[in-house]
């Protein structure tokens, strides 16, 4: 592990001024950065640790929302009172993440920006990833590419500067998705909220820019607005294994119903793309249709137009489209505990 100094800033102006920094990283959790740096991916000169900075709070909203602070642990938010009886589908989404030791340290902030688990991407033995090293080309386009995307992936073949077929890993960001939240940061010149759906990006020509956050902007929370999936919410997550695996597919479903009717939708795909996976077009095609299978499928196949899949993943396809009216099916059936399979 490379040398860097360690700074730990007890208010927010103090820990931007510190993150600005050439080389600068911001420390919560750490169950994601550590780990890199470990491997060698990451190498900061200073970490500026911001668990003292008060960012830990969920609080309701004047408008009937919630606002949800940067360095809530994961556990926490899943086991928020409010959390679980008006967003059910977010708690759902935590609680298949990852495992209850690093829930306990991971933080909403931290997931947000979680890199990717493309074996290419960490391990450093192999020099092409346009993430890690831009302009080396994407081995996994010709290499073990089970885990990859089937959506939204820059493909020039596997030397091109530009390629890259990774996913995004976390599971909290595909319900904040459905969920329509927005990020909010701050930094030198003050705050600004971003919309949930333009805060990551897809790898474009540029792969190695992973979100809309500026260099010198700290994550201070995120906002949801008010609950309509409270009574109709699941989120589904096929998996290798049951627990400490992340998704080969994954699905953040809310419906709002008017007796068998479907008045509105939240729905988003992860584990499929660089970023979680939306199009409003496949939530209004289901609105004032009947809650049933040929209704679902029709907002699965507008939500995976385009798919394309790799030697070793092609089956992500069919088994997102399957995994979509299962979830929809399982929410108009009534808000229980997600599933895994």
């Amino acid at each position: 592990m490379n040398a860097f100094s360690y700074e730990r800033p007890v208010a927010p102006d103090k820990a931007i001024r510190s993150g600005s920094a050439r080389g600068a990283k911001f420390l919560a959790g750490g169950t994601n950065l550590v780990d890199l740096m470990k491997y060698g991916v990451e190498s900061p000169t200073t970490l500026v640790d911001i668990n003292q900075l008060e960012l830990a709070q969920v609080i309701n909203t004047a408008d009937g929302g919630v606002a949800i602070g940067a360095l809530v642990r994961n556990s926490d938010l899943a086991d928020h009172t409010l959390i679980k009886s008006q967003y059910s589908l977010l708690s759902q989404a935590l609680l298949s993440g990852a495992s209850p030791q690093l829930r306990n340290m991971a933080t909403t902030g931290g997931n947000l920006l979680q890199r990717t688990r493309c074996y290419y991407f960490t391990d450093v033995t192999f020099p092409a990833c346009n993430k890690r090293v831009p302009g080396s080309g994407c081995a996994a386009i010709k290499g073990y590419n089970r885990i990859h995307a089937i959506l939204g992936q820059t493909d020039k073949g596997s030397t091109s500067g530009e390629s890259c077929i990774a996913t995004h890993p976390s599971d909290m960001c595909v319900a904040m998705a459905a969920l329509d939240g927005k990020v909010e940061v701050e930094g030198p010149k003050g705050g600004r909220t971003i919309p949930f759906a333009e805060f990551h990006r897809l790898a474009g020509t540029t792969p190695w820019v992973e979100t809309a956050l500026r260099s010198d902007e700290l994550i201070v929370g995120v906002t949801l607005p008010p609950s309509k999936f409270s009574k109709n919410a699941y989120y589904l997550k096929a998996r290798d294994r049951n627990s400490y695996a992340f998704a080969l597919i994954s699905v953040a479903a809310g419906l709002e119903m008017d007796g068998d009717h479907i008045r509105s939708a939240g729905l988003a795909l992860g584990g499929v793309a660089l970023k979680p996976w939306r199009k409003v077009e496949a939530e209004k095609v289901m609105v004032g249709k009947p809650a049933r299978a040929e209704t679902f499928m029709l907002a699965a196949d507008i939500l995976l137009q385009g798919a394309k899949g790799y030697e070793h993943n092609t089956f992500k396809i069919e088994l997102a489209k399957q995994g979509v009216v299962r979830a929809l099916t399982l929410a108009s059936q009534g808000t229980s505990e997600g599933v895994q399979a």
